[in-house]
């Protein structure tokens, strides 16, 4: 052979078991976790929220359009409340009359009752006493023949009748000095206290009229508009949910025991190339399941994976729900971001 080409052979030769080598030692240490990063793929995660009146009633105003951005808090829509505000003023009136007739149950008898009483008590008494006396003095006269035996049976009627009238005069007399029974107050007070909560849900289906928005977000939809009829099972609008954001992405079961929850992660999406959002592990699935199709990764569409959820701090509000997103983790950096306003305080939150 000529020694040229020997030559060359031998360099080929070396090259090639160089190469073979590093190869090796590459696929060791990414199957062994010795990789310095971890990579893999998902969505930032669409959260919505779609608000519906909790009162029925026709819309009478829309004040938000699509695209319009609302805080948790703001007055979005109403429904007619005519009927919502004459309940209210209903209930209202009847609390107001059941609590006066409690504070007069309460303070009892006035004093120009009890004397009332009184006065008619001494008058029967009085009443009694004259015809007590007319009665025995008939008696005394009948055997005379002073008086006949019908003025007697008068007499007597007219006394036993006196004799019940002051007994009545005198119960009437002794309730005004007692006042009001215990029991009398007691569901007086349990009437006035179902006033007041018949008035608070009637003042709470008044506010029902009126919607708020639940979160702070942007319009994505109104799937109501003036003039329709809104109840409880009916969305007014549609809310994407702008607060903290997350990528949801799914880690092959071979690379399980190298996430772990407030891990570092870096974020990036293919509309912003040169950009790296900074964010951590916040919540790692614990059960397993088959890759979703619309999860593009190498790993097998048969291998199991995990969901995980990596929040993301995005201050600039670039990035869109739904869009693709890169996630690398650093496996050599324990502990989550601490990013001023953006940090696992504010995802608990969410």
């Amino acid at each position: 052979m000529n020694p040229r080409l020997r030559t060359r052979l031998a360099v080929a030769i070396v090259i090639l078991a160089v190469a073979i080598v590093a190869a090796v030692i590459y696929v060791r240490r990414n199957r062994t976790g010795g990789a310095a990063t971890l990579t893999f793929y998902g969505n930032v995660d669409i959260r919505e929220a779609r608000p519906a009146f909790d009162a029925t009633g026709r819309v009478t105003t829309m004040r938000v359009v699509e695209g319009a951005r609302v805080t948790k808090g703001e007055w979005i829509a109403s429904i007619d409340d005519t009927r919502y505000a004459a309940r209210l003023a209903e209930a209202t009136q009847r609390s107001a009359t059941l609590a006066a007739d409690l504070a007069r149950l309460k303070h009892g008898s006035r004093p120009e009752e009890i004397a009332r009483a009184k006065a008619v008590l001494d008058g029967l008494r009085a009443t009694f006493a004259n015809d007590r006396a007319v009665y025995e003095r008939t008696a005394t006269l009948l055997p005379q023949g002073g008086a006949s035996t019908e003025e007697r049976d008068d007499a007597r009627a007219r006394l036993r009748a006196d004799r019940a009238a002051v007994e009545a005069a005198r119960q009437t007399y002794v309730l005004a000095v007692r006042g009001p029974r215990r029991e009398d107050v007691t569901a007086a007070r349990h009437a006035y206290r179902a006033a007041l909560a018949a008035t608070a849900l009637a003042r709470r289906e008044f506010a029902d009229t009126r919607l708020y928005a639940p979160v702070d977000g942007v319009v994505e939809d109104r799937i109501l508009e003036s003039g329709d009829m809104a109840s409880p099972a009916i969305p007014v609008y549609t809310i994407a949910i702008t607060g903290l954001k997350w990528v949801r992405a799914y880690v092959p079961e071979s690379d399980l025991g190298r996430v772990r929850l407030g891990m570092r992660a870096t974020i990036a999406t293919d509309s912003y190339p040169g950009r790296r959002y900074p964010g951590w592990i916040g919540y790692l699935s614990p059960t397993a399941e088959f890759t979703p199709k619309t999860v593009e990764t190498p790993a097998l569409r048969t291998a199991l994976v995990y969901q995980v959820r990596v929040y993301v701090c995005d201050p600039r509000g670039e990035l869109r729900l739904g869009m693709p997103a890169t996630v690398q983790l650093d496996l050599g950096a324990p502990g989550s971001t601490a990013a001023p306003g953006c940090g696992p305080t504010d995802a608990a939150a969410h």
